[in-house]
């Protein structure tokens, strides 16, 4: 029998003890690992809560407050996000929150990146042109789609004019980065 424990270092989606930053010209691209997630759907005839003080975001909407967030994802359906909540059972703080509501643990499911603009919009709805089939004038500040991103199904947040968030598969956390890379580094050219 063995007699030493296991070092259990947590890695991040792409595989490394750090999250990944990279620029590319106006836009920085970073892996959100401290992000936590959870899903919430309403059961029958149930009246909406508002978990942490959030009242829920309607279709293609996004709401959030200090380090908490929702988005709508489907009828009746909504994705939770926590900053810095990626290392707790951030499930289970959003279930004594809305404790008549199910609540399942999204955080090991999902990854996000966070694209940044140092150039206001411009460089975001260029990027976003590249990648998906979507108006990016129709995807204004504090709103979100779920859309095809090559062979991949994402969630894009526009955080703001010039920040833009995509969460993605975290198994599929190597390809979209890639496909974000090189659109990125196209536009510099």
């Amino acid at each position: 029998m063995l007699d030493h424990m296991t070092d259990l270092t947590p890695i991040t989606a792409l595989g490394a003890t750090a999250a990944r930053t990279e620029s590319f010209g106006a836009l920085t691209i970073t892996e959100n690992a401290d992000l936590g997630l959870a899903s919430l759907a309403l059961r029958k005839g149930q009246s909406a809560p508002q978990p942490f003080g959030l009242a829920l975001p309607g279709v293609g909407e996004v709401v959030s407050s200090g380090d908490y967030g929702a988005f709508w994802t489907g009828r009746d359906q909504w994705m939770f996000e926590a900053t810095g909540k990626a290392e707790v059972n951030f499930a289970a703080m959003l279930k004594a929150e809305a404790p008549e509501c199910s609540v399942t643990e999204q955080t090991d499911g999902f990854t996000a990146f966070e694209i940044a603009s140092s150039q206001g919009a411009a460089p975001i709805e260029a990027l976003m042109r590249k990648l998906v089939n979507i108006d990016p004038k129709a995807l204004g500040s504090g709103q979100v789609v779920r859309t095809g991103l090559e062979h991949m199904t994402v969630f894009l947040i526009r955080r703001a004019d010039d920040r833009l968030a995509v969460i993605g598969m975290r198994t599929l956390a190597g390809s979209l980065w890639h496909a974000l890379a090189v659109a990125a580094r196209r536009l510099e050219d």
